[in-house]
């Protein structure tokens, strides 16, 4: 488990991935976004740290083809609350994600998988 701050929620998957040996896969339409992020970041509202999160970790993420820019700088924005990500085994995920919500946490998703790596530690994202 991890807490998403200063590195997005990039880095700290990224962060995961290479602490475990393993790939993360990241579902970004399973993110849950705040209304209209999107088109505001599309208008050029975003965080300068941003960029220079991508430019420190971005080669060792892989992107799905066509990944629009606004997006990017979504998941590298460097959020000081923004939420935790966790880990839990794969017969785990709805409980997990019931409890944060039975707690008050409405925005609990599943959001990926972790599988083996079949190179280095990455994040993948789709």
């Amino acid at each position: 488990m991890t807490d998403v701050t200063g590195f997005g929620l990039a880095g700290h998957a990224l962060e995961m991935a290479r602490g475990s040996g393993h790939e993360v896969r990241l579902d970004w339409a399973a993110v849950p976004l705040l209304p209209d992020v999107q088109a505001l970041a599309g208008q050029g509202f975003v965080t300068g740290a941003s960029g220079r999160n991508w430019a420190s970790y971005g080669a060792e993420i892989a992107l799905a083809e066509g990944f629009a820019p606004e997006d990017r700088a979504l998941l590298t924005d460097p959020q000081t609350s923004g939420g935790l990500l966790v880990a839990c085994a794969p017969d785990a995920v709805e409980e997990v994600v019931a409890t944060f919500r039975r707690h008050g946490f409405d925005g609990a998703a599943a959001v990926g998988t972790v599988v083996e790596a079949a190179g280095a530690p990455r994040l993948v994202v789709g």
